[in-house]
This record gives structure tokens, C-alpha cells and sequence, in this order.
């Protein structure tokens, strides 16, 4: 487990009045960060340790999607390994998978559980967990075919464990509300219920499409915070941003403030520009109490970061909800 490592920072540039604010030197993590890679993006990160450690979304040059894991002092430079994860059996045998990713990692109790997509006769949601980021056991995936965006609470709601997740199609999904789904032991998932839909155009167009979780819930005094991607269908295409929700704590299911304007939208060069472009995905966020640094994907290519302080957040969420 961390000893709490101080989360990566920097101060929001001078003259911003933006709620959140981009790091200056992204991209944190280039695409050709390992020898194989096409891409780097999607991925989780987790204090751990002294520092932090991750698992990654690493598209080889024959565009295999597949997880690796990673280990950083400071959370903005990273050893990434060259070679993907290999699962061992957790609670089932089967082990069977077609492709992997868009990852998330959160530590319940005591070891570090991994969501991700996992390709089994079209996408899922699949599950491992790891105590050392070295050996991972591999579970039962959670949930039929088509899903998306699993992501799991950090601790469990009524004795049981939680997750979000986005039912999908086997394509590019065009559509997709978020739900969430209770489990007793992280193998047998039921009790799903629906969390947000996408919202009606135009009231707030850049999530009128389809929306899914992105980072792993932050407990807070108002609620769960969750950053979410939103996506509107636009004449070229789909476009991916950033927003927030603050979710009931005893009752997730339930939507206290959800933003109407976005926290983070494709500008930058690295988000606008890329495998695919205009694209802002949230996978994991670090915080303190008081900061918070959020890791996101960027036109499907590369990693980048975001800053904002979690009173800022939470207030701008409230007076700023649909």
C-alpha cells in the first residue's frame, strides 16, 4: 500500500481563470514510450509505495491493444514494461482474451483491483487484481458482452463491491449511459441500476450522445466525485471531453450535481491531433484532500495531465449543474 507520496502539481497558470488547467509539459507519456508502441493512452494510476504505479494502455505498431504495467517516483515520469501483463488464475480458470484496454486500478482493502476492457467474443468488462504490480491474478470477467468503461469504487457501498460501467454494442458504440452494479465477492455482479443518461441536445451538447465513468471515485463530504467523458457527434466525427458528477455516498445510483459545461475539452495539439483525434479521456485522478491531478487520454496517442483544486471542483460541479 502508499505511504502517500506527494501527488504531481503545478500551480494554475497566471491569468487562468480555468477550474481545471493543463500540466505545461504535456504529454507526460509520448506514444514511442516503449519499443513496440503505436500508443500510449487510457491509463490508470495509483500511489504505491514511495511513489506510484500504474497500468497501461499500449498499442503495439500492429495496433494489438494490450495492458502493461509501470512504476514512477514522482507520477509524471515513468518506467513502463516492454513486455504486457501475464494472468495468472484468480477465481476462475478461464483466462481467455482477445484484446485489452483502457485500464483502471484502485486499492480496496488489501491489494489493487484492474478493470478494463477485455475482449472476450466482443468487448466486457474484465478484472484482475495484483498486491506488487509484478504478479496478477486474473477473475471472472463481470459482466455479457458489450460493455465499456468499467470502474470500480474504492471502497464497498452496503457491504458490497461497486462499479460503474457503460453498455455498449461491438462498435464504435454510437450511443451509452452509465449504470452501476453490485457484487458480494467480485465475481457475481447484479443489482444494475441506471446512474446518468446522455443529456438532450442542446442543453448540454457536448455529452448528448453517449457519456461513460472515467476515473475511480473520489470519497469527499459532498459526495463521490466521478470524472466522466462526454461525447457529441459531430459533422467530423465524435468528440470526447471532460466533465463531473457528485454521486450520493450511500446511494451512488443517485445524481446529486452533474456539470453542464465541460471541465476539459480537446485545444491542445496533442488532444486535437493524433490516432484519433479531438479526444479528452479521463481514466484515473490523484488527490490529496486538497489537489487533485487527473491522467487522461489525448486523441487516442498519448498521455496528458490536469490540475484543479478539489473545493474549486466541487464548487464549480454544483453551481454549474443541470
Amino acid at each position: 500500500m502508499s505511504t502517500n507520496p506527494m501527488i504531481p502539481w503545478e500551480d494554475r497558470p497566471a491569468g487562468s481563470t480555468d477550474v481545471m488547467w493543463r500540466y505545461s509539459q504535456n504529454p507526460v507519456i509520448g506514444r514511442y514510450q516503449i519499443p513496440t508502441s503505436n500508443s500510449i493512452f487510457n491509463s490508470a494510476v495509483v500511489p504505491f509505495g514511495d511513489g506510484f504505479a500504474g497500468v497501461f494502455r499500449c498499442d503495439n505498431k500492429a495496433v494489438q491493444m494490450n495492458i502493461f504495467a509501470g512504476f514512477s517516483k514522482d507520477g509524471i515520469n515513468w518506467d513502463i514494461n516492454h513486455e504486457p501483463i501475464v494472468f495468472q488464475a484468480g477465481n476462475t480458470d478461464m483466462i481467455e482474451s482477445d484484446y485489452k484496454y483502457d485500464p483502471r486500478v484502485t486499492f480496496i482493502e488489501d491489494r489493487y483491483w484492474v478493470t478494463w476492457c477485455n475482449g472476450y467474443h466482443g468487448p466486457t468488462i474484465g478484472i484482475a487484481y495484483t498486491f506488487d504490480f509484478k504478479e496478477f491474478f486474473q477473475c471472472e470477467n463481470a459482466f455479457l458482452p458489450f460493455n465499456r468503461n468499467g470502474v470500480l469504487f474504492p471502497e464497498k457501498i452496503d457491504g458490497k463491491y461497486a462499479m460503474l460501467s457503460r453498455p455498449s454494442d461491438n462498435g464504435h458504440t454510437p450511443f451509452g449511459d452509465i449504470y452501476i452494479s453490485y457484487s458480494p465477492d467480485m465475481k457475481y455482479w447484479g443489482e444494475h441500476r441506471c446512474v446518468m443518461k446522455v443529456t438532450p441536445f442542446p442543453e448540454s451538447a457536448w455529452q448528448c450522445t453517449k457519456i461513460g465513468a472515467g476515473s475511480v471515485p473520489i470519497k469527499t463530504k459532498d459526495g463521490w466525485l466521478e470524472f466522466y467523458h462526454g461525447v457529441i457527434n459531430t459533422c467530423n466525427g465524435f468528440r470526447y471531453s471532460m466533465g463531473a458528477a457528485l454521486l450520493d455516498l450511500e446511494d451512488p445510483s443517485k445524481v446529486l450535481y452533474r456539470t453542464q459545461p465541460y471541465l476539459l475539452a480537446p485545444a491542445a495539439p496533442y488532444e486535437l491531433v493524433g490516432d484519433v483525434p479531438n479526444v479528452v479521456f479521463p481514466c484515473a485522478a490523484l488527490c490529496d484532500g486538497e489537489k487533485v491531478a487527473v491522467y487522461y487520454g489525448a486523441a487516442d496517442t498519448v498521455v496528458g495531465m490536469a490540475f484543479g483544486h478539489l473545493q474549486e471542483i466541487i464548487d464549480f460541479i454544483k453551481n454549474n449543474s443541470i
